[in-house]
């Protein structure tokens, strides 16, 4: 079934169709809310919150948009009003060794350089303005058009290339920063 056959069931009160819904886009809406967050645990509330406010607010969905778009724009407002009210304190972050890496001979030096080279991103990311980190990640983690990205975070085409320009040239220059002060002290 497409997305817009299970969303008019949905809308009559399916619980299968809602359901369906749920699986086919959770995937793609927890990964932009863990990138968003830098948290998993915060990620998967704030993925099941959007599900929910989203099936709720279905009856707004026009059928002439990409529900795929609209859901993100309806996850995005939720990670902003949460990290907007939130009074947060960022935790550590600690390595972990998978072990699928360790099955497959991976050396525990290369997991750790592994992680210490996603922990660089993840920081990186996480150092940019909200405004900023959102365009990137629609953009480079979830392929979307710059005008859908316009479109998710009610911004003007113009200002989204704006912002994916300088987010790009701030991440160029905190992970080049990263390499420098290693050499430094090599």
């Amino acid at each position: 079934m497409t997305d817009a056959e299970l969303i008019a069931e949905a809308k009559n009160g399916s619980q299968a169709s809602q359901e369906i819904l749920v699986r086919r886009h959770y995937k793609l809406v927890f990964s932009f809310l863990y990138r968003m967050t830098g948290e998993k645990e915060l990620a998967m509330d704030l993925t099941q919150e959007t599900f929910i406010k989203s099936l709720n607010q279905l009856s707004k969905y026009k059928p002439m948009s990409d529900f795929k778009s609209w859901l993100l724009t309806v996850a995005s407002n939720h990670a902003k009003d949460y990290l907007k009210s939130r009074n947060h304190k960022d935790s550590q972050n600690t390595y972990e060794l998978l072990e699928k890496d360790m099955k497959q001979g991976k050396s525990v030096a290369s997991i750790f350089e592994k992680n210490e080279k996603r922990k660089e991103v993840k920081e990186a990311l996480l150092s940019l303005p909200d405004f900023q980190r959102e365009a990137i990640l629609l953009k480079y983690y979830n392929d979307m058009k710059i005008a859908e990205i316009a479109s998710i975070t009610n911004a003007s085409v113009p200002t989204v290339k704006s912002r994916l320009k300088q987010g790009l040239g701030k991440l160029k220059l905190y992970l080049n920063r990263g390499e420098r002060d290693e050499e430094r002290t090599v």
